[in-house]
Order: C-alpha cells, then structure tokens, then sequence
C-alpha cells in the first residue's frame, strides 16, 4: 500500500512530502522528478510566479545511491520566493501583518476555510489552499511513475479544451499525445491551439481567467487493479476521488462517460475478443479501460474538468468578513489559465493511484521481488 503525505504553505519555506509503501531497489532519478517540476510550470497562461519559482527536489530520506531503500521517502522543495515573505509567513513570529487579507474571493477557499477554522486573516488558509500545493503532488506521482515504469506502465496526458476552444473528437492515438508537450497549451492539434492561445490572451486582457479540459492515458494497465468486491476498492472512484482533490477539477470522467450516458447499451459497450497469443481484448475502449470498478487490460482514460481560477484581476463582489461591507474580492498573484500545468499534476496524481492498487496485487519489499510475482 502506498501512502504519502504533503505539507507547505505557498509562501512559506517549502514545501515538504513523505512518501511510504516502496518497496526497495527502485532507481530513482533527480532528474526526471525535475523535469516533471519544470511542466508543471509551464503552459501558456501561467502567472509571474513560475519566473520565480525553480523547482527541484531534494531528497533528505529513504534514498541511497541512487535507489529506494524501502524506508519512507522525505523530501522538500523549497519556496524561493520565501526571502520575499519572510516577515509575513515567519512560522515564530510575524512581524509585519500588511498581508493580511479580509476579503474572500468567490469560488476560493477563502471564507469557508475561514468560517471553518475560525481565522480573522484569510492568508491562513489561501496559503495551503493555493494550487502552490501540487509541486509536492507532482513529486511523489514522478516518484511513483519511476516504478511503475520498471513494469512496463505509463501515463500521458493532453488538454482537449480551453475555454470554447476544444478539440471536435477524439484523439486517442498515443504517438500523437506523446507530442503534447511541444505545444504551449498542451494541445496536439495546431490550429485548435492557436484558438486556445487566443482565448488566453482575450481573457488576460480583460482581467478574466479561463478553464478547460484534459484527458489522461494510463498505458498498458494489466487487467484486475481495483475491486468489485468493496465500494471504497473500485478503481474508477479512487481516480475520481483523487482527480478531484486537484485544486480547480470540478468534474472527472472514465472513457467516454458523459457520451455513453446519451446512448444505448449497443453502441456504448465494449465487444470482447479472444486471441490464443495475446488473450481478451477489445476492438474499442469507450470504458476508459474500467469495468465493475476494475482495470480491464485496455489502457485507462480519464478526462478532467476545470474551473476557471477563482483569483481574477478583475475582481468580483464580496464582503469584508471583519467589517461585513460589500467589497471587491482581494486579488493575489495569479494565472489566467492553469489547464496545460493541471494536466501535468493529473498525470503525476493519476499514476500515483495505479502504483499503489499495483503494488496491493503485486507487491513485495523489494523490487525483484515484485517482478518475480509480476512475470508469474
């Protein structure tokens, strides 16, 4: 079983996770975790804060010479921006309180987080409630994708919509998600893009911010990770519930799961086939690789919808939770759209899920270990 735990405020000193369930000898390498970082940074759209913020990891558990020890795996990844809040975020004592902030934004998780833990400045809960979060998300899912590629296991992603942009069908060729990356809104598709980019830039100028669509592919899945026997063991509703733990999903969707719910059965669900050297397969996948809440060997696909950042430059009414007078909505430092970098996170959130339903059907303490009961 894989567990792991993050903790961080925007603005504080970093951010910091703990990774437990790995077995031991898996190779790990710095590199590849930062190069995760680094896209989730990026993406047309993005705020003055990624020109600050270098991401790295650095390691301070559970890893020697270059692979896991099987121990818990403690890291950070520090804030560089904390040299500028220091006085305002000090965890001992704060010596200048000109950040405080009094003005709920709408759709944030400002006044509820407030009402909840019965704060008088909203900087309380903005600070851990801030997308900033999923740097250590990213982290652990890159850790989690380095195991998962050892057995052969995957996951890409795209952006299929941003704003009325959207891509007309489609598009489950692999080679060609592969190639996402090389556009600055994630898109495979160039003139969708440059409607996206469009639609960024409109929005930017008036002060306004957009969301979007991204969908996940998780490849070579093998079939039986998750259960129908126990409600809280299916694996579409553990990616669901993860998905939607990403700050700004709204929405999460297996296969084609909006489409086929206008349809009938005969044209939604998908035939079986049997090949002596290759076994059960399906000529379509319009399940999303799931079935009774368990991978059915297709790869899995899953779609995620987010809002639009709830921060804007052209801020909304709200009301001041010290005065109770109506007021513009505070503004903080923000993106316009965060679509293409929350595909990214959904990758790293997404094959964090499939490591640890693998390892609870194939694992072991050691790595070796895990491959030997996997060939079998």
């Amino acid at each position: 079983m894989l567990r792991y735990l993050t903790a961080g405020e925007s603005h504080g000193k970093c951010l910091t996770g703990i990774i437990e369930g790995l077995p031991s000898n898996v190779p790990i390498d710095i590199d590849k975790i930062n190069a995760d970082l680094k896209r989730r940074q990026m993406g047309y759209g993005r705020g003055d804060r990624m020109k600050i913020e270098q991401d790295s990891i650095e390691i301070l558990s559970g890893v020697r010479d270059g692979k896991t020890l099987g121990s818990p795996i403690a890291f950070l990844i520090r804030n560089r921006d904390y040299v500028n809040w220091e006085q305002y975020m000090n965890p001992v004592k704060v010596e200048d309180n000109s950040k405080k902030v009094t003005k709920p934004r709408p759709g944030h998780a400002d006044l509820s987080g407030s009402v909840k833990y019965n704060f008088t400045d909203i900087r309380n809960v903005l600070e851990r409630s801030s997308a900033r979060e999923t740097a250590a998300r990213v982290a652990i899912g890159s850790i989690a994708k380095q195991l998962m590629n050892c057995l052969g296991i995957d996951v890409i992603s795209h952006v299929t919509a941003i704003g009325s942009a959207s891509l007309k069908e489609n598009i489950w060729d692999i080679d060609k998600i592969k190639n996402a990356g090389k556009s600055p809104v994630r898109c495979i598709d160039k003139n969708v893009e440059s409607r996206m980019i469009d639609e960024i830039e409109e929005a930017k100028k008036t002060g306004d911010s957009l969301g979007g669509i991204f969908e996940i592919h998780i490849i070579d899945v093998p079939v039986g990770l998750g259960s129908y026997v126990h409600w809280d063991r299916k694996l579409d509703a553990k990616l669901a519930y993860s998905l939607m733990s990403i700050q700004g999903i709204k929405a999460v969707e297996i296969g084609e799961g909006f489409n086929n719910s206008r349809l009938r059965g005969s044209g939604v669900h998908d035939e079986i086939f049997y090949n002596p050297e290759g076994g059960y397969y399906r000529k379509t996948n319009r399940a999303g690789g799931i079935e009774g809440g368990m991978s059915n060997g297709e790869n899995i696909i899953v779609r995620c919808y987010m809002k639009p950042i709830p921060t804007l430059y052209k801020p909304l009414q709200s009301v001041d939770i010290e005065t109770k007078e109506s007021f513009i909505a505070s503004v903080e430092r923000s993106d316009t759209c965060a679509v293409p970098a929350a595909s990214v996170v959904g990758e790293m959130v997404a094959i964090t899920v499939i490591a640890d339903e693998f390892l609870r059907k194939y694992g072991g303490d050691s790595l070796e270990e895990i491959l030997d009961r996997w060939k079998k």
